[in-house]
């Protein structure tokens, strides 16, 4: 038989509690914050939780705080029913049973995060999905890209992912691990990733990846970097967040890392949309939501350097910014079809 995805399911969502038009609880765990919010059928996010910073500590701790927000963000709605939440992942996961199988920016493998977290809230229903899949599902069903039937999303945030829609169908892979395109190599023998690979997009144009290399940068000239270790405090203490604000005020070095950041971007793009030939490319997360720019340099870069069937691509600002793997997780519990008893 074959396996049952969210795409399969997106025609007939009354298996699930999209029909009640019940609230969904979203969750989106990344490599260093947790975020809950209780979600309309619309994606309209009806309360938001905290965003919460962890420790990145090991699962103990992770879901630790992840449970502190859901609690924190269900206190707002004492009566709510919950009938399921959908968690958005910075992971592999695998989609019947909820379980992290790696999770390289919190160093997570085999992980039963769905079962965890069900049973902390008193086994309601929990779907868990990888979040970049996560934000895909929200701009494909609900935001950017609705209607559309060939689109591909970037989520670049800590880490950099991806995911696609071809055909009206959302991609998993044999394992379900398609679309990792922070994977991709831009720089052959490149600087080391998280991951077992060496010149990844994401060793260049992840948050933690640009910090690493603005740290370095400063370290091999402390009179250029001066403005970046006071603005963070200490050389150890910069941060992606701190580049982008010391390039917003004319800092040399700082343009210089952003400058990098811009080509290394560009070059992964391309290489997606030539691969993919999307009719929308979305892009998102936290370093998009920090530099919105980087939404005209990606699309300067397609128009001119892709093979022109590919060119044309619409290129898009995600429609929920940072919160779509939180509105995507929940929309994928609300499709998500009720188990048999």
């Amino acid at each position: 038989m074959p396996r049952r995805t969210p795409s399969a399911r997106r025609r007939a969502p009354a298996a699930g509690v999209a029909a009640s038009g019940e609230l969904v609880l979203g969750v989106d765990l990344g490599a260093t914050k947790v975020v809950s919010a209780l979600v309309s059928p619309d994606g309209t996010i009806v309360h938001h939780g905290d965003r919460r910073v962890h420790a990145n500590d090991g699962p103990d701790g992770v879901i630790r705080a992840l449970l502190d927000g859901v609690h924190q963000c269900l206190r707002q709605i004492p009566s709510i029913a919950l009938p399921a939440v959908g968690v958005s992942v910075a992971a592999q996961v695998e989609p019947e049973t909820g379980m992290v199988v790696h999770a390289p920016n919190l160093r997570w493998r085999d992980v039963p995060l769905a079962q965890r977290v069900s049973e902390a809230l008193q086994n309601t229903r929990v779907v868990v999905l990888n979040d970049a899949r996560a934000a895909t599902l929200a701009e494909w069903r609900l935001g950017a890209g609705r209607g559309t039937t060939d689109l591909v999303c970037m989520i670049l945030g800590t880490g950099v992912g991806g995911s696609a829609v071809i055909g009206g169908h959302l991609l998993e892979g044999g394992t379900h691990a398609l679309g990792e395109v922070g994977h991709l190599t831009v720089v052959s023998g490149g600087r080391k990733c998280h991951c077992p690979n060496s010149g990844c997009l994401e060793a260049y144009v992840g948050c933690w990846a640009i910090a690493e290399r603005a740290q370095e940068a400063v370290r091999a000239d402390p009179n250029s970097g001066a403005s970046l270790v006071t603005t963070a405090g200490s050389v150890e203490a910069i941060t992606a967040r701190t580049v982008f604000s010391a390039y917003r005020q004319g800092d040399a070095l700082a343009e210089r890392l952003v400058r990098e950041t811009e080509r290394y971007l560009a070059d992964g793009a391309v290489s997606v949309v030539n691969a993919f030939n999307p009719e929308m490319l979305v892009l998102g997360g936290g370093l998009i939501a920090g530099m919105p720019e980087l939404v005209g340099v990606v699309e300067s870069a397609v128009r001119s350097r892709c093979q022109p069937p590919a060119a044309g691509v619409r290129v898009a600002l995600a429609h929920f910014g940072e919160n779509a793997p939180l509105v995507g997780a929940a929309e994928a519990a609300r499709i998500a079809p009720i188990p048999r008893r």
